[in-house]
């Protein structure tokens, strides 16, 4: 790969990292309402999500998966349904700031539904392998960047570290400005409306996931 396509590649991968998409979204809300060391075990679980996705297309399954309609639209039914799920389970939340507390004390103490870091990591790992946007993008774009005049291998490896490092950066990004916003979350009333703002989000989003075609 010589110099201009790899700057090229990076300018591409880096407005497509930024731009808007559940991943952004989760860490977005994780970062509002769990702190920092949420959106970072989230985005690392991203992240890995990302990394089988570019090795399911240098393997050349990702393309199989692409080309299949069945397949394909299998993947956006569970990425989608998950999507809603996250939105449903947004607008029923209850929690009131980062810190995990409730809107009842009594109910904080007795009900022991705080979430390990590992279900986070699940979490950020599975909306990464079933979002149909960066499965697009690594079967029909990632390729067109290697240059198959040279080994394959440590292109591929490049590549793909650099889109899991704008990944990450990108995630935690969004997620440390959405903590440093947290002060607009100490009031009750303000929670209710960003859960059900959040929460249609990720119902709208998932909604629109059935919409995507492979057609170019």
């Amino acid at each position: 790969m010589n110099t201009d396509t790899l700057l090229i590649y990076i300018l591409v991968s880096f407005f497509y990292v930024i731009s808007p998409g559940p991943a952004i979204l989760l860490a977005i809300y994780n970062g509002a309402m769990n702190g920092n060391k949420v959106v970072m075990v989230s985005a690392l679980g991203n992240i890995i999500g990302l990394m089988f996705l570019s090795t399911l297309s240098i393997s050349g399954l990702s393309a199989v998966l692409l080309a299949s309609s069945t397949l394909f639209a299998a993947v956006k039914i569970i990425g989608a349904s998950y999507l809603i799920y996250l939105g449903i389970r947004q607008l029923s939340s209850k929690k009131i700031g980062p810190n995990n507390k409730t809107l009842s004390s009594k109910t904080q103490n007795t009900t022991g539904t705080n979430r390990t870091l590992l279900s986070y990591f699940k979490e950020g790992l599975f909306v990464a392998a079933t979002n149909p946007k960066p499965i697009l993008f690594f079967a029909a774009l990632f390729p067109q960047f290697l240059d198959t005049a040279h080994p394959v291998i440590p292109q591929f490896m490049l590549m793909t570290l650099i889109f899991m490092v704008f990944s990450f950066l990108s995630l935690s990004t969004y997620g440390y400005l959405a903590q440093r916003a947290k002060g607009f979350l100490s009031n009750e009333k303000n929670v209710k409306w960003f859960h059900r703002l959040s929460g249609g989000l990720f119902i709208g989003m998932g909604t629109s996931i059935f919409f995507i075609k492979t057609e170019s």
